[in-house]
């Protein structure tokens, strides 16, 4: 059995296998210098991934997604309900050549993409120190640990696709509002609630937090590499 070794940083305690520990010794403080992943953020892409994939087929097939069309049925058959609820998905969209629906929908391709090489190098490349440890089976959704510019290119990519879709998700609204919600006006407020705003609204959520999250992270990583006073800035202009 492997020996293992304790590494702390402030309220942070990672139990790394001597296998796993060298590797990781160059990385403290581990709350600073390695991303750690969250497990709220692993639950929503793995569920928020093949929807937005779904989605993001209904928009660029139709009309053959559209109800009546060859590809509605089975696949797309819940979108009867949703067309009815927001035109700019609708039939009313299409006959007025409206390119909008199409193109949030096109944007959704990088975005996916980004998210889909973060969880790429997060379950590849990330590391369950407690779990590893104790021979049992490492958890799915539990923290991973990724360092060293994996760690810096999973976050970038994150990020980057978080403010992409929260982006995305206020000019759908936005799109709305200053069109007198021509699209959606036409509902009663239960309709609204339940088929538009509680979807839309948690994209709107969730992408908001991540942006947060991890804008705050690439900037406290970024502030350990930059001189903070002016004695080490000058030395750093010498240099």
């Amino acid at each position: 059995m492997h020996s293992s070794r304790v590494r702390s940083s402030g309220s942070t305690q990672v139990v790394l296998p001597a296998s796993k520990s060298s590797a990781f010794s160059k990385m403290l403080p581990i709350d600073k210098s390695v991303h750690i992943t969250s497990s709220l953020t692993l639950a929503w892409l793995l569920i928020s991934i093949p929807l937005v994939i779904w989605d993001c087929g209904f928009v660029l097939l139709r009309p053959w997604t559209m109800p009546g069309g060859a590809l509605h049925w089975p696949i797309w058959a819940p979108y009867e309900i949703y067309v009815r609820t927001d035109y700019i998905y609708g039939w009313k969209a299409i006959e007025e050549n409206n390119g909008f629906t199409a193109a949030q929908g096109f944007m959704n391709i990088p975005e996916t993409m980004l998210y889909l090489y973060y969880l790429y190098v997060v379950y590849t490349q990330g590391v369950q120190p407690k779990s590893l440890s104790a021979g049992s089976k490492p958890s799915f959704l539990a923290e991973r640990y990724v360092g060293g510019r994996a760690g810096a290119l999973a976050l970038t990519a994150v990020f980057t696709g978080a403010v992409m879709t929260l982006a995305k998700t206020v000019l759908y609204g936005l799109n709305e509002f200053f069109s007198g919600y021509s699209n959606v006006g036409h509902n009663d407020l239960s309709s609204l609630v339940s088929f538009w705003i509680i979807p839309n609204g948690a994209w709107l959520v969730a992408t908001a937090i991540m942006a947060v999250a991890y804008g705050k992270e690439i900037v406290e990583r970024l502030s350990l590499a930059v001189p903070s006073s002016p004695e080490e800035l000058s030395s750093v202009k010498n240099d």
